[in-house]
C-alpha cells in the first residue's frame, strides 16, 4: 500500500510560480509512473502531467506543456511539479497519483492510476 501526501500549495499572484510536492510512502516509489491531475471548483478532474519511473519520460496536458515541469527524486520518495506563470484558471486543487503497473507508455486517464494523495489547494489571485 502507497500513501501519497501533497503540500507546497497555497496563494500567488497570476504571473507567479509555485512548485507543489508529493511524498510517498509505505513503499518506494521508484517503480511507479507518477501523475499530477487538478480539479477546479464546478469542473471534473483533469490530467496535468506524468512522468514514468526512473523520470527519463514525461507527458504533459497539451495546454500546460511550457509553463507546467514534472519532475521526481526517487532517492526521497518525491515527486514535484513546477507551475511557472500561474493563471487564475490555474486554481485549483492539485492531486498526484500513482501507477503501480507502469508499462512503456504514460496514461492520462485518472483509473489507471492506483494511489491518490488528498490533494493540496492552489489559488492564483488576478
Amino acid at each position: 500500500q502507497v500513501q501519497l501526501v501533497e503540500s507546497g500549495g497555497g496563494l500567488v499572484q497570476a504571473g507567479g510560480s509555485l512548485r507543489v510536492s508529493c511524498v510517498g510512502s509505505g513503499r518506494t516509489l521508484s517503480r511507479y509512473a507518477m501523475a499530477w491531475f487538478r480539479q477546479a471548483p464546478g469542473k471534473e478532474r483533469e490530467f496535468v502531467a506524468a512522468v514514468g519511473p526512473d523520470g527519463s519520460r514525461t507527458l504533459y496536458a497539451t495546454t500546460l506543456k511550457g509553463r507546467f515541469t514534472i519532475s521526481r527524486d526517487n532517492a526521497k520518495n518525491t515527486i514535484y511539479l513546477q507551475m511557472n506563470n500561474l493563471k487564475p484558471e490555474d486554481t485549483a486543487v492539485y492531486y498526484c497519483a500513482a501507477d503501480e503497473n507502469p508499462g512503456i507508455f504514460l496514461y492520462t486517464p485518472q483509473n489507471v492510476y492506483d494511489y491518490w494523495g488528498q490533494g493540496t489547494q492552489v489559488t492564483v489571485s488576478s
